[in-house]
Parts: C-alpha cells; sequence; structure tokens
C-alpha cells in the first residue's frame, strides 16, 4: 500500500483539525504504512479536558502545572490523531511522515514499528470507558483510512499493548475491540 494513497492532501485529511507538531520525522525509503496502532492517553493520568495532550504533542506542555507533568519533561511524542472526549479530531502529523507514537516496539517479527504504522490516540485510560462519541469518530477515521488504503485490514489494528506489551496497557480493558470488528463489517 503507497503512501502516496494519501497525498493527495499532504497526507492531512480533510474531516482532521489540524495541529501540526514538531514531533515526526520522515519514514524510511520504501516504508509504507502496513499498521494501525490504537493508544490511549490522558494528561494528567485519568483526568480529561484542559489541552494538555494537544500541548505534549506540540512541545507547549508546562511542566509545572502538574506534578506529574515534571515526569514528561524533555519527552517528544506525537500521533497522527488524536479523538478527543467529545468526538473531535485532531491531526498533528501527515499519515506519509512518521509520528512518534509506538516507541520501542514490534509487530509480526518487525521492530520500530513507527516506520511503518499510523498512530491513533485516544483520550482516555485503562479505567473507564470511552465515548460513544469517540467510537463514532473512530469508525468514521477508520473507514476513511480504508478508503484510501484498502489493504488496511481488521488484523492491522492494533493496541498499543500488541506492540509493546512488556512495557504499554493500552488502550486498556475497557476498549471495546468490537467496534473495530464492526468498522470491517460489510
Amino acid at each position: 500500500m503507497a503512501i502516496e494513497a494519501l497525498e493527495v492532501e499532504g497526507g492531512w485529511l480533510p474531516l482532521a483539525r489540524r495541529i501540526s507538531s514538531p514531533n515526526f520525522d520522515q519514514r524510511p525509503a520504501g516504508a509504507e504504512v502496513e499498521l494501525v496502532v490504537i493508544h490511549a492517553i490522558s494528561l494528567p493520568p485519568n483526568e480529561f479536558g484542559g489541552g494538555y495532550v494537544e500541548r505534549l504533542f506540540t512541545n507547549q506542555l508546562d511542566y509545572s502545572l502538574h506534578p506529574y507533568f515534571a515526569t514528561l519533561e524533555g519527552v517528544r511524542v506525537s500521533a497522527h490523531f488524536y479523538i478527543e472526549r467529545g468526538g473531535d479530531l485532531l491531526q498533528f502529523v501527515a499519515t506519509q511522515d512518521r509520528a512518534w507514537h509506538a516507541g520501542v516496539s514490534q509487530w509480526c517479527g518487525r521492530r520500530a514499528c513507527n516506520d511503518f504504522s499510523l498512530g491513533i490516540e485516544l483520550e482516555g485510560c485503562d479505567e473507564m470507558p470511552f465515548s460513544e462519541h469517540q467510537y463514532k469518530t473512530l469508525q468514521t477515521l477508520i473507514d476513511e483510512l480504508r478508503r484510501r488504503m484498502p489493504t488496511l485490514t481488521r488484523d492491522r489494528f492494533v493496541g498499543h499493548s500488541d506492540i509493546a506489551p512488556r512495557r504499554k496497557t493500552d488502550p486498556g480493558p475497557c476498549f471495546e475491540w468490537s467496534r473495530i470488528d464492526a468498522a470491517f463489517r460489510p
């Protein structure tokens, strides 16, 4: 699946609000999008709103606002997409570029999943269900990605915990994988 399939809009989906992150680089030569990694994030942990994730992804987080934020100082992360609790879709990195979302990771024997994946962050945590608005937006996003990249089959949508099992637990036990399954039904 060629990344060029998304370059019509420069790798930016018109259905998302664009907020450019500096935390990305070019994919390795010849790399294709073969995987979508679903994450969960909340800042501070288990709290929603406040725009802190957006600030983290754009290196504008004030680390003095919360004790947890101090642990993130110097961290440079991003994702291609972020879905807020109310269902708003934000895009931080163009799809043809490599967002810094997976960290040390492996899928089907291949290391460095950032090289060949898209990252979707959901505002959430392991302990609480995601919102209906988020699932609806996620469904729309999956439909759009599949329309543009038909080789993204169900088995290519995984959780962060699947590619970094000793390090990560997200999107967590409250994430309804049946919603992903439903996205692939005719």
